[in-house]
């Protein structure tokens, strides 16, 4: 069920999306600087290497914060890159002070692009980033549970993060309250990896029972809110 329809107003944030992927592509074919530096990014955000990462990403100083809002942006559409893995080397990268903002910005800035590609492209569009079936299954998740379906999925990072954000533009979510709900979404798990981000293996394991809980608590709210419909 839509909650608004999209506005004049609201189509620079798709405008701006169009234009920074165009502008990344284009740059890609036509610079042979930047497809050296993209398929060196590539290389490396890919070999699950977080020593070798958090090295490369830190060699760009202040440029550093901008490679990894892009990353973020551009693993939407790769699939390969986990978001989490953006997220732990922010934290090793630029500490859990500054590594947090550059997460929020980074969320902010992937999830409003995912939501606008759903929001003015529609359906078509959305199946081929993410397939009919995750589509159909986040759909129903976001139409019965709204603001929490979101919450839910930005908290635990085993569940389709970019997924909801194409679909809850392609159902016209507001938008407001949409990124409102990511980033209240995002927000524990950004300090949870603050807090564990610079030991590996406490960071896994507090992932995997923070995934836990959390699903057993969504899990538990869904069968409260099913019971009370039952009974009315």
């Amino acid at each position: 069920m839509s909650d608004d329809s999209p506005s004049k107003k609201s189509r620079l944030p798709l405008y701006s999306s169009i234009a920074l992927l165009v502008a990344i592509i284009a740059a890609y074919f036509l610079v042979p600087s930047v497809q050296e530096f993209l398929d060196e990014a590539w290389r490396v955000l890919t070999s699950d290497d977080e020593e070798q990462i958090k090295n490369w990403v830190a060699g760009f100083g202040w440029f550093g914060p901008i490679v990894l809002v892009l990353a973020m942006i551009v693993q939407m559409f790769l699939l390969v890159i986990p978001s989490i893995l953006l997220m732990v080397v922010s934290i090793l990268a630029y500490g859990p002070i500054w590594g947090s903002v550059i997460i929020f910005a980074s969320v902010f800035a992937a999830s409003s692009v995912g939501y606008f590609i759903g929001n003015y492209f529609g359906d078509s569009i959305v199946t081929k980033i993410i397939g009919k079936k995750s589509e159909d299954k986040v759909e129903s998740f976001l139409e019965d549970y709204g603001f929490w379906a979101v919450i839910i999925t930005r908290f635990n990072p085993f569940l389709s993060n970019d997924a909801i954000s194409f679909v809850g533009g392609l159902l016209h979510m507001g938008y407001w309250k949409f990124i409102g709900a990511t980033m209240v979404g995002i927000a524990p798990l950004t300090l949870f990896i603050a807090i564990f981000g610079k030991s590996t293996d406490d960071l896994k394991m507090g992932l995997l029972w923070g995934s836990l809980i959390s699903l057993l608590a969504f899990g538990g709210y869904v069968w409260y809110d099913k019971r009370h419909k039952n009974k009315t």
